[in-house]
Formats: C-alpha cells, sequence, structure tokens
C-alpha cells in the first residue's frame, strides 16, 4: 500500500476518445528530411512562377507571413530569402502512407483528412496503450520513429475540439526560428468550454471572413461571446440552419463520429495557365488530358460516376462552374471529355481563360450503373463537342463495352508498371512526345506548350 488512496473517478468513461494527428509544416518537412541542407532555411514548396502557388512553407518562412494557398508572388515579396521547392507529390504520398500504417496499429476507425492530417477514435485503444495522453505520445512518438518528421496530436470527446487541440499543440514561427510547441494537447470531458471560449471567432469550423464579419456586427470575437449570444439573433444573422450549428459547436455540441474510409465526394483536375487561353480549340485538348487523368482515378475507385462539372475562371478571377448528370457510366476518358465539352462550348472564352477544371461525382457503388449504352462514339471527336442531344449521347458511350472496358484495362496495366506518361490519348501527343500532364508540381501553373507541368489536383471526402 502506497497510502495514495484509490484513483479518482475517470473522467473519460463514457465518452470518445478522439484524435486528431496533423503533421508538421508536411511538404516542406519532407524536402528537409530528403535534403538536409535545407534545414533551417526559410523553404517554400510550390509554383514559383508569376501564378504559382504556396502548398506548403517552413517554419522559418511562416515567420514572415507566408502561409499555404499564398500566391508564390506575395510570398516572395515577404520573404525575399526564400527557397522555392517545387511539389514532388509522389513522395508526399509515399510518406504519407507510412504514416497512415502507423495510425492503423493504434485504430481501426481512421477518418483521411488529407495527406498530412486525420481523426483516429482510438476510444478502444485505452486497453492496449494506456489513458488517452500515452496514446497520443505513442502515435507521435511511431511517427516519429517511422518517418522522422514530428506530428502535433490533440486529444478531446469530439472531433473538433480535436482539430483546435492540434493546432494548438503545433510549433510557432518566430524570426529566431522554429519554437517547438507541446505537441499534445489534451481537452478531458468537462473542460471542453474552458479551452474553446477564449479563442477567437474564426477558429471555429465554418466561420469565414464573411461570417466573422457579420457576426463582429454582433459584438462576436470570441467563441465564448458566440456561445452567450442568444441563438434566433445567432440565426438572423447567418441564417437559421448555420446559426444552430455554430450555437452548437460554440458549446462543444459536436455529435459527429470519426467515420472509417470515407469515399470521395468527387474527383478532379485543375490547371492554371500562366498565359490565359482564349479558344475552344486549346481548351478541348486540355480538357482530354484532364478527362483521361480523372477517368483514371476513377477506375481505381471502381465507383464509376454519373455527373460531370466543368469548372473556369477567366482572367479576371470571376469563376463560374458548369454540371450535367448523365445515365451513362463515367469512368473512361473520352465519356468525361465528351461531357465536359459540351459544357465548355457553351462558354464563351474569349476574356481569357486563367483556370480550367474538370471534376465527376455521384459515385455509383461496386457495378451499379456500369451498364453502357450502345450508341456510337466518333473517338476522333472524344475531345470535341457532341452536338446537340440527350444525355445518353452526352456520356459518349463506347460501342464494344467490352472491348473497350478491356482497353482501358489495359492502359491502366502499362501505366501501372511503366508510368503515366507511357501511354495515353493521341490528341496529346506533340513533336513525337506523349504530353499527359501529370507531372508532380501541382501548384505551378502550366507553360504555354501542351502538357508542360502540371496543375493541381484536389479530391474532396471530408
Amino acid at each position: 500500500m502506497t497510502g495514495d488512496g484509490p484513483p479518482g473517478p475517470d473522467p473519460w468513461a463514457g465518452h470518445a476518445v478522439v484524435l486528431h494527428v496533423d503533421m508538421d509544416a508536411f511538404f516542406a518537412a519532407v524536402e528537409v528530411l530528403d535534403d538536409p541542407t535545407l534545414a533551417g532555411l526559410p523553404l517554400i514548396v510550390g509554383g514559383d512562377g508569376a501564378r504559382g502557388v504556396v502548398a506548403s512553407a517552413s517554419y522559418e518562412a511562416r515567420a514572415w507571413g507566408v502561409h499555404s494557398a499564398m500566391p508564390s508572388v506575395r510570398a516572395r515579396q515577404l520573404c525575399p530569402s526564400a527557397v522555392f521547392r517545387p511539389g514532388r507529390h509522389h513522395r508526399y504520398g509515399e510518406v504519407s502512407r507510412i504514416i497512415h500504417e502507423v495510425f492503423g496499429r493504434f485504430s481501426p476507425v481512421i477518418e483521411p483528412i488529407g495527406l498530412d492530417e486525420a481523426f483516429l477514435d482510438v476510444t478502444g485503444a485505452r486497453r492496449l496503450f494506456g489513458p488517452p495522453e500515452a496514446v497520443a505520445a505513442a502515435v507521435r512518438r511511431a511517427v516519429a520513429e517511422e518517418t522522422r518528421l514530428s506530428c502535433s496530436v490533440g486529444v478531446a470527446p469530439s472531433k473538433m475540439v480535436a482539430k483546435l487541440a492540434s493546432e494548438a499543440a503545433k510549433p510557432r514561427a518566430t524570426r529566431a526560428g522554429r519554437r517547438d510547441g507541446p505537441g499534445i494537447v489534451v481537452v478531458a470531458p468537462g473542460e471542453e468550454l474552458g479551452f474553446l471560449h477564449p479563442r477567437p471567432i474564426e477558429a471555429l469550423w465554418g466561420v469565414g471572413p464573411a461570417t466573422a464579419t457579420r457576426l463582429a456586427g454582433l459584438g462576436v470575437r470570441t467563441i465564448g461571446d458566440l456561445a452567450a449570444l442568444p441563438v434566433d439573433v445567432l440565426a438572423g444573422a447567418v441564417g437559421k440552419a448555420a446559426g444552430t450549428h455554430l450555437h452548437d459547436l460554440a458549446n462543444a455540441r459536436d455529435a459527429r463520429p470519426v467515420v472509417a474510409d470515407r469515399p470521395a465526394k468527387s474527383v478532379g483536375h485543375e490547371e492554371t495557365y500562366q498565359t490565359d487561353r482564349h479558344s475552344h480549340e486549346e481548351l478541348h485538348v486540355e480538357l482530354i488530358r484532364m478527362a483521361d487523368m480523372v477517368a483514371a482515378r476513377v477506375r481505381q475507385s471502381g465507383r464509376p460516376a454519373r455527373t460531370v462539372q466543368l469548372k473556369v475562371r477567366f482572367a479576371d478571377f470571376t469563376t463560374i462552374t458548369r454540371a450535367r448528370t448523365v445515365t451513362g457510366r463515367l469512368d473512361t476518358g473520352p465519356a468525361i471529355a465528351r461531357v465536359a465539352a459540351r459544357l465548355l462550348d457553351e462558354v464563351d472564352v474569349g476574356p481569357g481563360v486563367r483556370l480550367l477544371g474538370v471534376s465527376v461525382s455521384g459515385f455509383a457503388d461496386g457495378d451499379e450503373g456500369s451498364e453502357q449504352l450502345a450508341l456510337e462514339l466518333d473517338l476522333q471527336g472524344a475531345g470535341g463537342a457532341a452536338g446537340p442531344g440527350t444525355d445518353a449521347e452526352a456520356a459518349g458511350a463506347e460501342p464494344d463495352p467490352e472491348r473497350w472496358r478491356a482497353a482501358t484495362g489495359a492502359i491502366d496495366a502499362v501505366r501501372a508498371r511503366f508510368g503515366d506518361g507511357a501511354v495515353g490519348p493521341a490528341t496529346l501527343v506533340d513533336g513525337g512526345v506523349l504530353h499527359v500532364g501529370r507531372g508532380d508540381n501541382r501548384w505551378q501553373p502550366l507553360g504555354d506548350g501542351p502538357g508542360e507541368g502540371s496543375g493541381r489536383v484536389g479530391s474532396t471526402g471530408r
């Protein structure tokens, strides 16, 4: 007997234990890992051209105000001494897979948010690894051992609080260099309001600049201010649904569970150009390239799509989207390109297109919706306008579906063995070179030639 008496009640009894694990400056950290001479430098990963975008920045660069999604021109103005490195998405994917394998040692319930972060429900892991803070420490230690990279971990009974806790655990950027944070922040049941309420309103999920401005007009500066506001007043400012949701979050009411392996809601690709594109003809070639990329990822998922969405951003940054849902299966490049081309032909591109994007959604499960429509397809015109007709015609269904399935299967097999540039649509051959547009730096705009560089790939599953 030690005389310390029996342990007190477990504050986590009856509560979920949610971890939010977030890698620290992930892309930049991987670059430093592979090239140690970059350590301590203000490093920016992304495009360094006139229309490039920052994908990640080291803490030395963040100290000068650089952050992700910032135009590279602005980043260079803020930090003239910055060292730029193009992105290596394949490398980040390799490291991400290792990280997620580590997560799987602690829980089967993992909800990936991106390459560098995920939610874990470790409620059941306490029997093996001890109290929540011990589980978090074990995860953080295992990630460091396997990758030599650091991560920050937030622990809470809900996803929202765990996310904010991981942010509080992160390192901080100072002009003197990176200053380590606590690494782990635990918010136990009953402590949520004390943790949440002093924080700025912008920290809350769903509060962007416009909403923050409206709330500031009501005197709301912190999450505590929001929690104290009558819900009907809040609803009058931001709408009933949003007001009720934000009021619940501000009072730590968040019942959303960690959802394992949530399928993506959409798969897409978009590209920004160094010089604006003004003709449908050249943009149709871009559509073929993007549709081919999107289709390959759709086939990998095994879930054919129903809806194609086209995104066009003009030189003045005006952005429009157009979408069409078809009755046929959408998992081949020609089918997706046909629908996207029809949508593009309805858009006046004369003012100049700065960005073009294609995405698909409305996924079927398994073989659901896998029937092919018995309509002829002019394969030579697969990237062009389909002409007036029904949605079935827009789907661009191929003749002899079994032969076309075999062809796409063979294409996928060749690419898996020899790389994405081994085979592709003939339309993308220029000067004897196949430009499939699968370059690794996804934050550098394309050049003037077809397929130079690569655009940004986006897949949303949140």
